[in-house]
């Protein structure tokens, strides 16, 4: 054997959770076991040739040229393999680096990647995968055909509104003052109208965290059917670090007007310490417009640009709208926002002459408030191409009634409401796992790319205190699991908190239960006995009360451009006339009368 290269690059372990003494020995720490994959190690060469620097630079990756090297099969770690101790496992991977001529010189605990953290655990491959008792599980009970029908959800669900009927709101509101005096750093305010709840508005840790990030530029629209009593669902939306659209604050209102939205856009405003936003993103809705006039009169009030533009098509005549070259360069001047202001009103003037636009009063409308939504206003404003239309705020709108329905309670609106922020935090906590673990393609061989490479948003990650106690738990638990006195002990204390926290006692629980008592159970709620708050009176905040569903000026101009004129049975023509109304008919009619 020829002699061996020495290395003063360590093997690196990856998940080595145990504390090695000076002089360690196998019997010391024969109750510890090490898994192959929590040992996988790479060998790194350092100071061989100029070439490694090239070589990875070609393979576009980060860390240095990886050396596998070529021993026999028998003596490959296999994956999943058990070790006793750890001295056993650093003497395995010794051995291994001899037999291709290297010597270990040191051994390090450290790790060569970042640590899994354990929020970070359900996204990783292994948890991903289900486990044999859970696959068998799905297989027996599929036998079995085991499972609730939906006649049986739908009769539960109709047991529990009798139940709560008309004591909803006071448990909706009961449910949100128990969070603002539990949760950390939880906002929850609401109105009365009379013993009516008239508005809601609540903010919990991490929309306060994201707002503080991200609240320079937001949009807010209401929304429809999303629990019985028809009140209108108005969320902040707000675009983070990965560009998706994140909830900032959340309303709900029972009517439409002036007022309810300033009171909702104060309680914003005080859950987030007063901070207000530079731009504020809106349809054209009267009362949003008035509102956010008052109440933030430092923000920058911008009109949603696609509801201004759907409603050109109406606005115009028929042949025009038809126009290739207007369209081309109407759209064109409005959605351009690398011109100056100046250059947008001489192109403007322009178009209106050369098609002879001057007297629509619409387009001179739109003109006169060109400073509240064309884009070219807002060049000077930081982040303001963030948003140019609600398209956000109606995306949000509609990801959150994927998981709410137009009959539903509050309580159940706001436990819909949890489901779906649920949903959107768990993308959150994806997409920052994703980039923690993502390598950079380099394109020069510099080494401040390679720095650039290591810090680029990996450590960017957002209040990592938001369900911190959730994290103790879990991290207690690891650490006492395998010691059965101290478990033991943990249990008590963990059962001690929770006889702190429920209303009745344990033995009382175990009894035979009334029906209100198992909704209480199955709806982690309290009955009120006394009722101070009750439910909103229904309210039509759109349309006109008919069923059938009003059409737009758009969509009457699109129909009756399209539509084609009926004949005449008397005179064989298509026109705007039939065989009552037809000239010729009315002609001879008269003329036989004359004579």
């Amino acid at each position: 054997m020829s002699h061996p290269k020495e290395i003063d690059k360590s093997i690196a372990t990856d998940t080595i959770i145990a504390e090695i003494n000076s002089s360690p020995n196998d019997e010391q720490i024969d109750s510890i076991s090490f898994t192959s994959e929590e040992l996988q190690t790479t060998i790194r060469i350092e100071g061989e040739s100029s070439n490694s620097t090239n070589e990875s630079y070609c393979s576009n990756i980060i860390e240095e040229s990886e050396y596998k090297p070529d021993v026999p099969t028998e003596f490959v770690l296999v994956v999943n393999s058990v070790f006793k101790s750890l001295n056993l496992a650093v003497k395995m991977y010794t051995d291994y680096a001899e037999m291709a001529d290297y010597k270990v010189k040191k051994f390090f605990e450290m790790h060569n990647h970042p640590l899994e953290s354990i929020e970070e655990r359900p996204y990783t491959k292994k948890e991903r995968k289900m486990s044999y008792s859970e696959k068998e599980f799905v297989v027996r009970a599929s036998k079995a055909k085991i499972g609730a029908k939906v006649t049986d959800y739908k009769n539960l669900r109709r047991g529990v509104n009798r139940i709560l009927c008309y004591k909803d709101a006071q448990i909706m509101i009961n449910k949100m003052n128990d969070r603002r005096d539990h949760y950390p750093n939880y906002s929850f305010e609401f109105l009365r109208d009379g013993d009516l709840l008239a508005a809601m508005f609540w903010a919990d840790e991490r929309e306060k965290a994201f707002y503080a990030k991200f609240g320079e530029v937001i949009s807010f629209d209401a929304t429809f059917r999303t629990n019985k009593y028809k009140m209108v669902f108005v969320p902040f939306t707000a675009v983070d670090h990965y560009k998706k659209s994140v909830t900032v604050g959340v309303g709900l209102l029972s009517r439409e007007t002036i007022e309810s939205y300033e009171w909702l856009l104060k309680a914003f405003l005080r859950a987030h310490e007063g901070k207000a936003p530079k731009i504020v993103l809106t349809d054209q809705d009267a009362a949003l417009k008035q509102a956010v006039e008052s109440i933030l009169p430092n923000s920058r009030h911008k009109l949603c640009m696609w509801h201004i533009m759907k409603k050109l098509q109406a606005k115009i005549t028929g042949d025009l709208f038809k126009n290739k070259d207007f369209k081309k360069r109407f759209n064109k001047l409005v959605w351009n926002m690398h011109i100056k202001p100046d250059e947008f009103e001489k192109k403007w003037d322009l178009i209106i002459n050369e098609f002879n636009l001057e007297d629509k009063r619409w387009l001179n409308d739109m003109f006169e408030l060109r400073d509240k939504w064309i884009p070219a206003y807002f060049s000077d404003t930081r982040m303001s191409g963030l948003m140019k239309t609600t398209s956000r705020s109606e995306s949000m709108n509609s990801f959150f009634n994927t998981y709410s329905q137009s009959g539903n309670l509050h309580l159940h609106f706001m436990m819909n409401y949890d489901t779906a922020i649920q949903k959107q935090r768990n993308t959150q906590h994806e997409l920052d796992h994703q980039t923690k673990k993502a390598l950079y393609k380099f394109i020069s061989p510099r080494p401040i790319e390679k720095h650039a490479a290591k810090v680029y948003t990996r450590d960017n990650e957002i209040n990592r205190s938001v369900n911190q106690a959730y994290y103790n738990f879990e991290a207690c638990l690891e650490y006492v699991r395998k010691n059965k006195e101290k478990m033991d002990l943990f249990v008590k204390k963990t059962k001690s908190m929770l006889k702190e926290y429920e209303n009745d006692p344990t033995n009382e629980l175990q009894k035979n239960r009334t029906d209100v008592e198992e909704v209480e159970k199955l709806m982690g709620i309290t009955i009120p006995k006394d009722i101070d708050i009750n439910v909103p009176n229904v309210q039509s905040n759109k349309g006109c009360g008919k069923k059938s569903r009003i059409q737009s000026a758009a969509e009457i101009v699109y129909k009756n451009s399209n539509k084609q004129t009926r004949r005449c049975s008397r005179c064989g023509e298509r026109a705007p006339h039939n065989l009552r109304t037809c000239p010729i008919k009315l002609a001879a009619e008269q003329s036989s009368k004359a004579t």
